[in-house]
């Protein structure tokens, strides 16, 4: 199995250079492509299960990380303050207390609870050089994140139907989880000390995990500084673990940024912070993609779904007119045409792609392809409407199936 920083870049993915620094890979064309793909698929999960989307900026005023915890916490893993008008502002290392701050911005009642808020954004982490590598350890990170803001009675069934959205992520892309972990403080000073708040949110997340029928192994020192977490563990070709998803829950910030909503009773309450991520980073999700599917990903994620191959320079015309419907429909296609060599030498170069479709002569005449699909299977010729409404389906249902049994 290949590693994803070698196969990453032989496919066209992903690479960097010095100029732009360690730990900050830039994406091309294809890796572009399933990257996007991978952003709008969590969005329409999250959008369809309730979530409302906001944007926040990646900077933040020294003062926001103080309140927050991370700087008495977490500031050897931030980039240093930077001086602006008489103040410091810090790139953020998470996006949670920028969302603290949406929240508090707005009046709450408890008939609004649970909000759910997601962003897909941008974070900074000043990882030193000796780790750094490929997509999986990066200095500027894209996370798929959320927070909940909800009741204390809320807290389970949010926590289940994050876990629940994970799962169903990992169907689709295909992936399996190593193991569930149950992430706790360690020794030292790195946790916020609050002894009662811990338990709580413990106590919540055991709960979760055993009504779940998930097991589950405990692990100390591996909490975030604020709370507890369930960790979803991935792990690599070489047999290395990490963490790809993840749910906590917070009694922490909440206390910190004062926040609160307006009870049945009138009076306020402070709401529990849920926080979330389905597919972590869409760095590091990216990588373990590459390597879990060596390059053959879903047809739904593949940077390119269909690659048309006309036998002559005549069948150009149809393949083009193809190529446009493909385009028309939503689809990820490209003409491979015989300036690129012979048929048989072309269809080796896109083996990671998961439609072929060959037209001669003959298909051209009848608005036929003959389809080959990358797990080796032929196809008779079939009509072009027939094709892309299968095609269609199966990517739009976000399947890992590439036909079906009906070949």
């Amino acid at each position: 199995m290949q590693d994803h920083r070698r196969l990453g870049r032989e496919l066209g993915l992903f690479d960097t250079d010095p100029l732009i620094g360690a730990g900050l890979p830039y994406w091309l064309p294809d890796g572009a492509a399933v990257r996007h793909t991978l952003e709008e698929y969590i969005r329409t999960v999250e959008r369809r299960a309730g979530y409302q989307h906001v944007y926040s900026p990646v900077l933040g005023k020294r003062e926001l990380y103080e309140i927050s915890g991370h700087w008495a916490h977490y500031s050897d893993d931030m980039f240093p303050p930077m001086d602006l008008g008489g103040e410091q502002v810090v790139l953020r290392p998470s996006l949670c207390p920028h969302h603290a701050v949406i929240y508090r911005s707005r009046s709450h009642s408890y008939r609004e609870l649970p909000l759910r808020m997601a962003e897909l954004g941008g974070m900074y982490r000043s990882e030193l050089s000796g780790v750094l590598g490929g997509l999986t350890r990066v200095r500027s990170i894209q996370l798929n994140d959320a927070h909940i803001f909800c009741t204390l009675d809320q807290v389970a069934e949010e926590a289940h139907a994050a876990l629940e959205m994970i799962r169903r992520a990992y169907e689709a892309l295909g992936i399996t989880p190593t193991r569930y972990r149950l992430s706790l403080p360690g020794p030292g000073g790195k946790y916020v000390a609050a002894p009662e708040k811990w338990q709580r949110s413990t106590a919540l997340l055991i709960h979760v995990l055993e009504s779940s029928g998930l097991p589950y192994e405990a692990a100390e020192g591996e909490a975030a500084f604020y709370g507890p977490k369930i960790d979803v563990q991935v792990t690599d070709g070489a047999g290395r673990e990490s963490t790809l998803s993840t749910v906590q829950v917070d009694f922490h910030q909440p206390e910190q940024f004062d926040l609160h909503y307006i009870g049945a009773d009138g009076a306020k309450h402070r709401p529990v912070m849920v926080h979330r991520s389905i597919i972590g980073s869409v760095e590091r999700a990216v990588a373990h993609l590459i390597e879990q599917h060596q390059g053959a990903f879903p047809a739904w994620l593949a940077p390119t779904q269909l690659v048309i191959l006309p036998i002559s320079d005549a069948e150009i015309p149809n393949a083009a007119s193809l190529a446009r419907r493909c385009v028309g429909l939503g689809l990820r296609a490209r003409i491979e045409g015989p300036d690129r060599g012979s048929l048989g030498a072309r269809i080796r170069d896109a083996r990671l792609v998961p439609y072929q479709a060959v037209i001669g002569a003959r298909e051209a005449a009848d608005g036929r392809v003959a389809l080959r699909l990358r797990d080796g299977r032929r196809l008779d010729p079939r009509p072009v409407d027939d094709v892309l409404v299968r095609i269609g389906a199966l990517v739009g249902a976000h399947s890992t199936e590439l036909w079906g049994d009906d070949t």
